[in-house]
Formats: structure tokens, C-alpha cells, sequence
């Protein structure tokens, strides 16, 4: 076979297989060129939110092109884009006013930073510091790659980043930990804004926190006139069980982050929602003050077409009470891995669980991911380890007996690594 040109994501070609074709997807399911049907556990990196190809999202897909391909949205708008926007702000936390559009999770949390930085540049006072939470990922652009943990991901590029202010991960019984090491750093009034993933940390671990958290770190930031970003990339559309994460924490971010969700996985397409403040400080007859933020794809119509056709399978189908069912699924299969001592730190947020495999050596390299990844390959599971942490976000159309069978597969996992202790 005639070696591919290909350059695959996060994937050392070195070490990996040849990489296996899909053929067609449907439901929770990919299947291969050989007829092999695929459970995608992960949801093809969280993005497949309702199950791959859902009808009513593909045949607005289908439609859109009869009326628009890309339109330069600095200069014209259009239906599809101005009809996504209203539905954002009328699901979204209450005051989040205005949608800007991008393409990408790393691109909308990048247009946050900016918008952050915008805002204190043009309201006369500016602020050169940002704050993040240990183990955060935030994307693979200079601004988020700057922002997230440093380590393996980007060591390489460590003279492209700027530096952030770090606060500790609230592990349970240090919560207070975190909430004064945000204040010490807000009193310098150098602050421009939190950025943080709402209840979960998605890259640095699935590492999960309190909602109560997340209300405490919001007054504190108000208290010191710095904003918050909430990274709900991965967090939103259903994953942490509620419509966006921030809702269980009963706040507003100053801005919002969503992406991968947005369109039900279908499409990229990204949004920045922001306070009518961040808008209205970049709002003037002084030219200067533009927020000068674009990319050539912004608002694809087709993309938004995608997008309106997912808020409609909210609206019309019992997306919530799915994701309760799911929830629920999950909590009863983990039971078994409660006390196994196989196992630690057995946790679930929403439909989001993971579990941590004890081996001598953990974290994002640990041999273990490669063999637990190539062990749920031979099963026709796509489930990618963060090194020895298993981790499970399928599709809301996921059925029980495909839980079950993940699940079996989770325990027999654990047993290549039992007595290596």
C-alpha cells in the first residue's frame, strides 16, 4: 500500500498503525472499510452530540447550498448567521448579548482573550494579565496554547507564549486554596480575566470541581472588576447535564466559548458571546477601537444552517431527558469500579465519566494509553485514554447495551496492568 501524505492530529506516525478508512457513520457508530462497526465513545473528540448524521441537521446541510456558499461576513451578513445569533442569546445564561463568529474551539477562546484584552485597552485602563487553573486546555493557538498547561503538548514552542497566572486545581479539600490564590492575584489590579473550563477540565485529565467553586471564583472576579471566560468548548450542549456548564454554578460569564456542540458535531463552527459591555467599549466613531478579529470562513452559511438545525433538535426533541437517561446509565454501570483497587478516582460530571488505571506511571505519556487504546481498537471501541485516565463521552442516542459493553470492556482493560502496581 502506497504510504499516505497524510499528517494526522496528536498521532506519532512513528509508533501508530496505518490508520484505518471509515466508510460511513450513523448513530453512535463508524464503520470501517471492512463493515466493522465502531462505537464512537468519545464522540469523535466531543463533537457528536445527538449521533452522527442526524436527519434534520444533515438536511439543512443539504438546503443550505441552494442559496449561499461563503459570504465575507466584514462585509455583508446574512439569515442563516442572524437567526443563530438571536437563537444563542436566548438560551444562553441571561446577559450574554452578542455572538461573534469563528471557526474552531481554539479560535473562539482566542477571540475571548482578545475581546478581554479589548475591553480594558479601550475602556482607558489597561490590564496585561490572565488567569487560568492548573491542568487547563484551552486550544493550539499561540493565545490558548499560552493560557493551558505547559508540559509535552507545548514545550517545543515555548518561545511563541506568553505568561499567565496559575491557580492550584481545587482538589477536594483545598477548594479555598484556589479561591485565595485568584484573589492574591486580583489584587494587583493587573487581572484582565479568568479563563476556565466550567466543572471540567477536558485535556488536562476529565479533573472535576464543584459548582459552588465556580459561583465563588465569579464574586471574586467581580468583586476586582476583572471578566470571566467560560471555556465551555467541550462543556456545553448537554455534557455536564444542563444546556452550558455555568448554569449548575447560577452565573454569567462575561463571555462564553462555544464550539464542537454547536452544530451537533456536523460542521465546524465556532461562537464568542460576550456582556453588551465587552461590545460596547469596542463601540466608537474612533476607528482605533475596532476589534480587529476576522478569519476568511467567519459565519459560513452552511455551518450556521447546521447550527439552527441543532437548536431545533433541542426544541423539538427530548434531548434533555436523553441526557438524564445517560446520566443515569453511567452512574449504575460505575458502581462496580467504586471500590475496585484496580481503579481510582471514579468520577462523573453530566454524561462525562472517567476513572484513572493504577500503574506505576500515570499522566498524558504513561504507556498505559497506547496499550488501552490499541486493547478498545480490537474491540471496536474508539476510546482514546488520556495516558492512564479512561474516559467515556458518547453520543446522547447511545444504548444500553452499548454501555454495557464498554463497560466490560473498561474491566477487562484494567486486568493488563493488574500486579504491575
Amino acid at each position: 500500500m502506497t504510504r499516505s501524505p497524510v499528517w494526522h492530529p496528536f498521532t506519532q506516525h512513528a509508533l501508530e498503525p496505518a490508520m484505518k478508512r471509515i466508510a460511513r457513520t450513523e448513530g453512535a457508530y463508524l464503520y470501517d472499510e471492512q463493515g466493522r462497526a465502531i462505537l464512537d465513545a468519545i464522540s469523535s473528540w466531543w463533537v457528536i452530540t445527538h449521533g452522527h448524521r442526524h436527519p434534520l441537521i444533515m438536511d439543512a446541510i443539504r438546503r443550505a447550498p441552494g442559496l449561499y456558499d461563503q459570504i465575507i461576513f466584514a462585509e455583508y451578513t446574512h439569515e442563516p448567521a442572524e437567526e443563530l445569533a438571536r437563537g444563542l442569546v436566548a438560551i444562553a445564561p441571561a446577559g450574554l448579548d452578542h455572538v461573534f463568529y469563528s471557526d474552531s474551539g481554539s479560535t473562539c477562546v482566542e477571540v475571548a482573550l482578545k475581546m478581554a484584552f479589548g475591553f480594558f485597552h479601550n475602556s482607558g485602563a489597561p490590564r496585561s494579565r490572565i488567569v487560568v487553573m492548573e491542568h487547563g486546555y484551552h486550544g493550539d493557538t499561540i493565545g490558548t496554547m499560552s493560557a493551558g498547561e505547559r508540559g509535552v503538548f507545548n514545550a517545543a514552542y515555548e518561545p511563541m507564549l506568553y505568561g499567565v497566572d496559575q491557580l492550584p486545581f481545587p482538589s477536594p479539600g483545598h477548594e479555598q486554596d484556589t479561591l485565595d490564590a485568584f484573589e492574591t492575584y486580583c489584587r494587583s489590579g493587573q487581572v484582565a480575566a479568568l479563563l476556565i473550563e466550567p466543572l471540567v477540565l477536558g485535556a488536562g485529565g476529565m479533573r472535576m470541581y464543584p459548582a459552588s467553586l465556580l459561583t465563588e471564583l465569579k464574586r471574586l472576579a467581580e468583586r476586582h472588576g476583572s471578566l470571566m471566560i467560560a471555556d465551555e468548548v467541550m462543556t456545553g450542549w448537554g455534557r455536564t447535564g444542563t444546556l452550558f456548564a455555568c448554569e449548575q454554578a447560577n452565573i454569567t460569564p462575561d463571555i462564553l466559548c462555544t464550539s464542537k456542540g454547536l452544530t451537533g458535531g456536523s460542521l465546524p463552527l465556532a461562537a464568542t458571546l460576550c456582556s453588551a459591555k465587552i461590545f460596547d467599549a469596542h463601540l466608537s466613531s474612533d476607528r482605533s477601537r475596532t476589534f480587529f478579529h476576522s478569519s476568511s470562513y467567519t459565519a459560513n452559511p452552511i455551518a450556521c444552517a447546521a447550527a439552527l438545525a441543532n437548536l431545533e433538535v433541542w426544541k423539538t426533541e427530548p434531548v434533555a431527558a436523553r441526557i438524564h437517561s445517560l446520566e443515569s446509565m453511567h452512574r449504575t454501570r460505575l458502581e462496580r469500579f467504586k471500590e475496585d483497587p484496580r481503579f481510582g478516582n471514579v468520577r462523573q460530571t453530566g454524561t462525562i465519566v472517567a476513572l484513572d488505571v493504577n500503574v506505576p506511571t500515570s499522566g498524558y505519556l504513561s504507556d498505559a494509553g497506547p496499550k488501552l487504546r490499541s486493547f478498545f481498537r480490537a474491540r471496536n471501541l474508539l476510546i482514546r485514554p488520556l495516558g492512564n485516565v479512561i474516559y467515556l463521552m458518547t453520543p446522547y442516542c447511545v444504548t444500553a447495551d452499548d454501555l454495557d459493553r464498554t463497560y466490560d470492556a473498561i474491566d477487562e482493560a484494567a486486568d493488563l496492568f493488574a500486579g504491575a502496581r
